[in-house]
């Protein structure tokens, strides 16, 4: 799968990667309904430095389509909010993007 982090490009993700980036995931979640920001702060920055590690990085000439979309890594709370599906950010089965 290809994943955009906002602000800093796209990476291809293997989906057996799924069920970690889906723990982090549920974690900003809950963060971020109980509105704890610098539990927010620490997952997100977690999140996204689990995309990097597993995720191969695209060339930047790429034009493949992102079938996620994350915040870059100082999106406040509320921007987040707004990009949220019912399940977080990360669909809990990867068939479903």
């Amino acid at each position: 799968m290809i994943v955009r982090i906002m602000g800093e490009g796209q990476v291809k993700v293997a989906d057996s990667h799924f069920t970690e980036l889906n723990k982090l995931d549920d974690e900003l979640l809950a963060e971020m309904e109980s509105g704890d920001e610098s539990g927010f702060r620490r997952t997100l920055g977690a999140l996204l430095d689990a995309v990097r590690r597993f995720g191969e990085p695209l060339p930047d000439d790429a034009l493949e389509p992102s079938e996620l979309i994350l915040p870059g890594e100082d999106a406040t709370l509320d921007e987040v909010r707004e990009m949220l599906a019912d399940d977080g950010l990360i669909p809990a089965d990867p068939s479903e993007i």
